[in-house]
Order: C-alpha cells, then structure tokens, then sequence
C-alpha cells in the first residue's frame, strides 16, 4: 500500500457533457459519440475510479479497504473513517447544469436515513440523498468557466425582473417590493418553484420572449435567451435575473459552501469536493427535481460570491484556501525546479492537466510517467515523491 498507483477514472456521459474537452485532455478521438461531462476521480460507489495492482484493476474503496491507515492515513482514519473523503472531477459542461443546491452534514445524514427507511434504492432517480455526506465543492477553471452563484439583492431582483414587464409576476413582485429581506426573498423564491405546470410554462415562455425583445439588460436577457433555448419552459431561465453571473479566467476559482444555490453554464474546470452526489435540484434539468426539499437547505445568502486565487510563494506550489475539512487543492508546476513532496503528508490524487511529468518514489528510485489528462493515487504510506517535468498537475 506504499507505492504509487495509476489510476482509471469513469466518464459520466450526462447530456450537458461536451463531445469534444475530455477527449482531448486524455488524447482520445474527437468528437466522441456520446456527450462526456464529467471525469470522476474517487471511491464515491456512484463511479469509483479503478487502482492498478499486481496487473489487476481493482475498485478504489476496495483497495482503500484493505489498508485504509496505510492508504488514508491516521489522521484522514481517524477524522473520516475508513473512506476517501473528496471526489475530484473535471467538469465539461457546454450547456447549463440544473439550478441546484447541496446539503450540510446534519441535512444529509437525515435526508440519506430518511430515504433508506422509505426504502428508496440507491440508484433510484427520484432519490435526493445518495450518500449521507455533506457536499462543499470547489471549481477552479481550466478555461473560461461561467456561471450562476448566489442571490442579487433583493433590490437588483426587482429591477431585473421589473424590467421585463412580465405580466404572470405582477403580484409576485408587489409582494416582494412589500418584504425586500431574506424572508421576502424565500416566499418569492418558493412561490416561482410551486406554480402549477401550466404557470410556469407561461412564466417561461414569457421570460424568453422579453428576454428577445431586449427589454431588461442586455447581459441578462442574453442568458435568458440561452437557457430558454436549452430548457424550453422551464422557469428556471429566470436565474441570471436571480443569480449572480461570474465568469471564471484559468486559475479563478469558486467556493460553494452548503445551501448555496448555483448553475454551472459552460467551459472546462476541475472540482473537487467531499465525496458526496447529493444534489437538490430546482429547474434547467430533466432529471428529478424535489422543491420543498431544495427549498429546506437554501440559506438564501445575498450577495455577489467571492473569487478565489491560488496562495503561496513558492513558485512550484500554490494552493486555494477553503474552509472545507474534506479537502485541499493545490497546483503544481515542476518546470522550474523539482517538486519534492511534505514528510507530513495524507493520501493524494494528482491529475497532470498540461504537459508531461515525472513522479518518482524517493524511498524506491522508482519513476512513473504522468501524462495529459492521466492521474496518480499516492498513498499515505509511501514516505516521500519528487516530481519533475514542464507540466502543470
């Protein structure tokens, strides 16, 4: 359990996914068949990445079993129990993902006992809890990566929405005129999500007609026009008059903390998170949608959300500061002298997103290559690695 491993990682083929990103980070041919949206690297059950062991590919968690101090490390053991606690991604969304939110420990240890006494299976699609795992996530963009992320002022809603002129939310919007605070805000919010099919559809078809017309801002209704032509009547084309628009440069990173709601638009960006699936959606999505539940977790926070940088003064290793437990992301770049890993140390993923790299076990004087797009387990027990190359992991 003390050498490096290769790792091979699951594609999830969701419909929002890119035929073209992943396939070229892992030099495949391009364009793929099916869309490709997410690279997952991890031991979620959902889609554990595989270990090379002995010629063999054995699933992640199973490994991780079978030595979990030795691959973990103590401290991870004894903090998180005998699971990796992160799931790292790349994301390739080329059209909007759902308008979601994600659940604190408390809410999704209930929410994941309350499904399982129901007697809901795990791969049901009606089922909002997958694990009982809290989700704080990170995006850090590979290329421009847009966004939706957390709640205008209640005063810059009004003027969105107002602007519109749109009939169906005359009433809606004189009552949050009334109740410009954070209970205003959930009452509006709530009542969009719970109109009967046939209003929301109007209210969508409504919000993209104004949208066309250019009767509000042109950003916004450029959004608007964009989501209703990817989820036709779905009311959910009203975030970016909700939301805040955030688009990301490489190396900008977002931090969503539980309750925060948001919607990835459209790029390339890796994320990393706790190793969780739960997600409550709230529109932009074919898939199940629970309002009163996505509704219970918001924290209907206001305000534009912060942008991360890298931190560090080393010019071989910079890191984004979070205050998730689960989790840490660095970036590494060798080029300008070798990497040598911390004694101190837990178990690591390390994903190579341009050029090539050589990872070398110091105890062993053994060297694996690292390629575009290819990723390395580094367990906790191997004692120390340096890393050469012109490459960024």
């Amino acid at each position: 359990m003390d050498r490096i491993r290769q790792l091979r990682n699951p594609i999830r083929d969701y419909a929002w996914g890119s035929h073209t990103a992943l396939a070229e980070l892992q030099g495949r041919a391009s364009p793929t068949p099916e869309p490709e949206a997410e690279l997952w690297m991890g031991a979620h059950p959902g889609a554990p990445s595989e270990v090379r062991c002995d010629g063999d590919w054995i699933p992640l968690g199973e490994w991780i079993r079978r030595d979990p101090e030795g691959v973990l490390g103590e401290a991870v053991v004894r903090r998180f129990g005998a699971e990796l606690p992160f799931l790292f991604k790349v994301l390739a969304p080329v059209q909007a993902l759902s308008i979601q939110t994600h659940p604190d420990a408390e809410q999704a240890r209930a929410g994941f006992e309350r499904e399982n006494a129901a007697g809901i299976a795990l791969d049901d699609p009606q089922r909002n809890y997958r694990d009982p795992n809290p989700k704080p996530e990170l995006i850090c963009a590979l290329t421009r990566f847009e966004a939706l992320c957390g709640f205008r002022r209640v005063g810059e809603i009004l003027a969105g929405l107002e602007a519109l002129e749109l009939p169906c939310l005359a009433a809606p919007l004189k009552l949050l005129r009334g109740s410009p605070d954070r209970d205003g805000l959930a009452a509006f919010f709530s009542g969009l999500l719970t109109q009967a099919p046939g209003e929301r559809r109007r209210l969508a078809e409504q919000a993209a007609q104004a949208a066309r017309d250019e009767r509000g801002d042109s950003q916004q209704c450029a959004l608007v026009t964009r989501l209703a032509e990817q989820y036709p009547g779905d009311p959910g084309v009203l975030a970016p008059l909700l939301l805040h628009f955030v688009a990301l440069g490489p190396g900008e990173a977002l931090f969503l903390p539980a309750g925060e709601l948001h919607s990835y638009l459209g790029g390339v960006g890796v994320e990393l998170m706790a190793n969780s699936d739960n997600v409550l959606r709230g529109g932009l999505t074919g898939k199940h949608v629970d309002v009163p539940e996505l509704l219970a977790t918001l924290t209907f926070r206001q305000g534009a959300p912060p942008l991360l940088a890298p931190r560090g003064a080393d010019p071989l290793e910079v890191a984004y500061d979070t205050p998730a437990r689960e989790f840490r992301l660095s970036v590494l770049r060798p080029a300008a002298g070798a990497y040598e890993s911390p004694r101190e140390r837990s178990v690591e993923i390390l994903l190579c997103s341009e050029g090539e790299a050589r990872v070398q076990d110091v105890k062993r004087d053994a060297t694996t290559t690292l390629a575009r797009g290819e990723a390395l387990l580094v367990p906790a027990a191997l004692e120390r690695y340096r890393i050469e190359g012109d490459a960024t992991i």
